[in-house]
C-alpha cells in the first residue's frame, strides 16, 4: 500500500476516536468509550523513531481519560482505573516497540553498508573505455536490501585484447556470492595469462568444480576482442546467448554452434569449451546480460523478449541503451522484478 494509503487510514483512526470522545462528552453520566483511548499511542508510534511521541500520546490520552472520568460519574471507580491501566500499558508497550524497531533499522543499515563494501570489492567498476570498445554495466537488485548476489561481471585489457566475462550463479544467498568471488578471482587471473579464451574457461570451470561442497554451478559468457581487427570470439557456457544490434538496426543472437555446459559442470560431458568467431564491426552494439531481464515476466506471465525490445530501442550508446532497456524491462513487470539481473552492453568505435 502507498504511504498515502497508510497516511489516511491513521487519519481516519484519530477521527473516529475524536468522534467517540465527542459522543461520550455529550451522552451523559452513565457510559464511557475511554478504553479506545489506548489505540492512541499505538497509532502513534509506527510513524516514528522517536521515543518521546508515543509517550506524548499516552500522557494525552491519559489526560482525555482522565476529563471523561470527570464528566462520567454514574460509572464505577473500577472502570476508570481499567481505562487508565490500558492506556499506560499500550503507552509502554508502544515506546518499547519503537525502541526495537529503531535498534533494528540501525543493524540492517549496517548489514546494508557491509554489503556494499562486499559489492565494491567483488564488482568493481568498469571502466567505461577499454581498447577499441565502450562499455557500460547494470546490476539490478531484485530487492532494494540483496545489493549483492550470484550475478557477476568483469572486462579487462590483457596482452590479447579485451575481455569481458558474464556470469550467473546458481542460487542465493552466501554460498553464491563465496562461488562468484571464486569465480572472478579466477577470471582476473587467466584471462591475463591464457592466450586461448576457452582455456579461460576451462579455468573458472575448474574453480567452480573445486568448490565441489556446495555443488553449485555457473552459467557465463566469455568474450575476447583483439586489438586489432573486426573479429571477436565468444565462449558460451550454458548462458543466454549475447544479441547483437548492428548498424542497421538488425539484431540477431550469437547462438552457439553447439551446447556447452554450465561452468562447474563440463567433467559431466568429457569435451572441453570451443571459442567461436564473429563479427563485431564499429557501430556494433553487443547485449550480454543474466536471465533475471529475459525470465522477467508481464501481468499476462509473458517473459520479456529481449531482442525485440533491443530491436526497438532508439538508443545508440551502452549507457543509453541500458537506461532504455531498465526503464523498459520495469514498465513491462509493474514495478516487481522477480530475480536480480546483470547487464552489460559494448560498443566497437574503432
Amino acid at each position: 500500500m502507498q504511504r498515502s494509503g497508510l497516511f489516511w487510514l491513521v487519519v481516519g483512526a484519530y477521527l473516529l476516536i475524536a468522534v467517540a470522545v465527542l459522543v461520550d462528552l455529550v451522552t451523559g453520566p452513565g457510559s464511557t468509550v475511554s478504553p479506545v483511548l489506548a489505540s492512541v499511542p499505538v497509532l502513534a508510534a509506527p510513524g516514528t523513531r522517536r521515543v518521546r511521541v508515543p509517550l506524548v500520546a499516552g500522557a494525552l490520552a491519559l489526560a482525555t481519560a482522565a476529563l471523561l472520568s470527570v464528566t462520567n460519574t454514574g460509572l464505577p471507580p473500577s472502570v476508570h482505573l481499567a481505562a487508565f491501566a490500558a492506556i499506560a500499558s499500550t503507552t509502554l508497550a508502544s515506546a518499547a516497540h519503537v525502541v526495537v524497531v529503531t535498534a533494528r533499522e540501525q543493524e540492517l543499515r549496517e548489514v546494508r553498508s557491509v554489503a556494499e563494501a562486499a559489492q565494491l570489492a567483488l564488482l568493481r567498476p568498469v571502466p567505461p573505455r577499454l581498447g577499441p570498445l565502450r562499455i557500460a554495466v547494470r546490476y539490478q537488485a531484485a530487492a532494494p536490501e540483496a545489493s549483492i548476489g550470484g550475478d557477476l561481471y568483469e572486462a579487462l585489457e590483457t596482452p590479447y585484447g579485451v575481455r569481458v566475462l558474464l556470469a550467473d550463479v546458481e542460487g542465493k544467498g552466501l554460498g553464491a556470492v563465496d562461488t562468484a568471488a571464486e569465480v572472478l578471482g579466477a577470471f582476473r587471473e587467466a584471462a591475463r595469462a591464457e592466450p586461448e579464451l576457452a582455456k579461460v574457461a576451462e579455468r573458472l570451470d575448474a574453480a567452480v568444480q573445486r568448490r565441489g561442497a556446495d555443488e553449485r554451478f555457473a552459467t557465463a559468457v566469455l568474450l575476447g576482442v583483439p586489438p586489432e581487427g573486426e573479429t571477436a570470439e565468444l565462449v558460451t557456457c550454458g548462458h543466454p546467448p549475447p544479441l547483437l544490434l548492428d548498424r542497421s538496426g538488425h539484431v540477431r543472437a550469437l547462438d552457439p554452434d553447439g551446447y556447452a555446459p554450465p561452468l562447474g559442470l563440463l567433467a559431466l560431458t568429457g569435451s572441453g569449451y570451443r571459442s567461436e568467431p564473429f563479427e563485431l564491426r564499429r557501430g556494433d552494439l553487443l547485449l550480454l546480460y543474466t536471465d533475471g531481464l529475459s525470465e522477467s515476466r508481464n501481468a499476462e506471465d509473458r517473459f520479456y523478449p529481449v531482442a525485440e525490445r533491443l530491436a526497438g530501442s532508439p538508443a545508440r550508446s551502452p549507457d543509453a541503451l541500458l537506461d532504455h532497456l531498465l526503464t523498459d524491462v520495469d514498465h513491462w513487470t509493474g514495478g516487481r522484478p522477480t530475480d536480480d539481473s546483470a547487464l552489460l552492453a559494448i560498443r566497437r568505435d574503432g
